[in-house]
């Protein structure tokens, strides 16, 4: 007899639950969003691309080898993918509820009963021996309550996974910009050095004057002061490319990762995108708005939620104890079906579902916001664009007549017609017309990959070849 009770319990209180669960579990994608291990920072990190040929096999960095990296490593993806699990496991926390619950209890107490000890006159005391006292509760049907809370999770899930999508986009723009800073870094470089090689010429040239009694030795004064002056910023330059790829690095979140060879240049890369089209591709890419939209159906979940607060419980429960007056002298057992019922304060309730209610409106007015924070964003962002992209041929233009000046003036100064001053003028308005295009070159590039970054997804470029203007 007791042997059949047993086995109708584990029927009754497993089972079920189990065959219940199957359709209410939720499971990760695990082709959309791996295993964390496989996307935990690397440790001295060695890319795989190097260029052949080489002795030392000095590794050849792209942007494209930039961005890999930071996605396998950067510590904020890594950060919010784990919300993701985390919001999974949730899920699973509140499913629960349809699984049994066991406890096991056992014990030793010894009982003097007063009333009947002063009614009888005697002592009675006696030991009382719980081998083991097994319960099983399992909760049938809640109204609804554990589904509505499983929803939220589920709504929270998704919310995570747009915060995991924006931060990533949001590393892919941090990468680009970071990126284009070092290329941005070695033309000033390339600028400051041909900046003190036009400065040795000139050097040379007031020297050998200054040999033959053309000229004073002022002028190989001058010439030599403005050779070390170049040679230093050239040397700010040169710190300025290893702050640059630091930088980068620490974005990439490898920050010890060995020295590599970047072979790209500022380029001007054309694109054709429109402002209304750039706000229909937001309105499907960027994963704020998503987001926006899943926070304000989760407070409409805990409305429905809160509304059920007064809602009982069904729920069945057995129990089966072994003991007595020694440890295995007799057993007893009961089963039972419960139907039970909150404590109900109805002020409190309907205070909650208020509450509840002011929370829905406040998310719907955020949602407005961020949609019109995005909108705002977009809008700058292609402006700025359109900016950058008009100040190239100006830049261009300045680089040529600085350029075509210089020529003139060390024309001049080589057949002595021009003093040192206007020499210098010259190359000075020459190195800053090149910084002032690479300038705009780099803001360019930035302000597409911040276009890029406010509509959460990458522009197709052109298929014109990219180009460098002024080459």
């Amino acid at each position: 007899m007791l042997k059949k009770i047993i086995s109708i319990l584990i029927i009754i209180f497993t089972i079920v639950p189990v065959s219940l669960a199957k359709e209410l579990g939720n499971k990760i994608n695990d082709k959309e969003y791996p295993h964390s291990d496989s996307v935990l920072p690397e440790v001295n990190v060695k890319p795989d691309f190097v260029i052949s040929g080489s002795v030392e096999k000095n590794v050849d960095m792209t942007l494209d080898n930039c961005l890999r990296i930071a996605l396998g490593n950067n510590p904020q993806i890594n950060a919010a993918f784990q919300d993701i699990l985390a919001s999974d496991a949730r899920i699973k926390q509140v499913w629960s509820n349809y699984f049994p619950t066991i406890s096991w209890q056992t014990g030793y107490s010894r009982l003097r009963q007063l009333q009947l000890s002063d009614a009888l006159g005697r002592r009675l005391e006696f030991n009382y021996y719980l081998l083991g006292q097994i319960s099983l509760q399992q909760m049938l049907y809640d109204f609804g309550v554990t589904q509505n809370q499983a929803t939220i999770r589920k709504l929270d899930y998704e919310s995570y996974k747009k915060t995991f999508e924006a931060t990533v986009n949001n590393v892919i723009y941090q990468t680009k910009d970071a990126y284009y800073n070092v290329l941005y870094a070695y033309e000033a470089r390339r600028v400051a050095q041909d900046t003190v090689d036009k400065y040795q010429l000139f050097y040379d040239q007031a020297k050998a004057f200054y040999q033959i009694g053309m000229n004073p030795k002022v002028d190989v004064t001058i010439a030599e002061s403005n050779l070390s002056n170049a040679k230093l910023k050239f040397i700010q330059a040169d710190n300025a490319v290893n702050l640059a790829i630091a930088k980068l690095n620490n974005i990439m979140g490898v920050p010890y990762i060995e020295k590599y060879d970047i072979v790209d240049r500022l380029q001007y890369k054309p694109i054709n995108l429109s402002f209304e089209e750039a706000i229909d591709i937001a309105r499907e890419s960027r994963p704020e708005l998503k987001q926006a939209e899943i926070k304000v159906e989760g407070v409409n979940q805990t409305i429905k939620l809160t509304k059920k607060s007064f809602l009982p419980t069904l729920s069945l429960e057995g129990q089966y104890q072994r003991g007595g007056k020694s440890w295995n002298s007799n057993y007893g057992f009961n089963v039972g079906a419960y139907l039970t019922f909150p404590s109900i304060n109805a002020m409190l309730i309907r205070n909650e579902i208020k509450e509840a209610r002011y929370l829905y409106d406040r998310e719907l007015a955020n949602a407005r916001n961020t949609q019109n924070a995005i909108y705002l964003e977009i809008q700058n962002a292609y402006l700025k664009l359109d900016e950058k992209r008009n100040q190239l041929p100006v830049a261009v233009l300045q680089v040529k007549q600085t350029k075509e000046n210089y020529e003139l003036s060390y024309g001049r100064y080589r057949v002595g017609e021009a003093s040192p001053t206007e020499l210098k003028d010259a190359e000075n308005m020459f190195e800053q017309a090149q910084l002032a295009y690479y300038t705009a070159l780099y803001e360019y590039n930035s302000a597409k990959a911040e276009l890029e970054k406010s509509i959460g997804k990458n522009i197709q470029d052109d298929d014109e070849e990219p180009v460098d203007l002024i080459k």
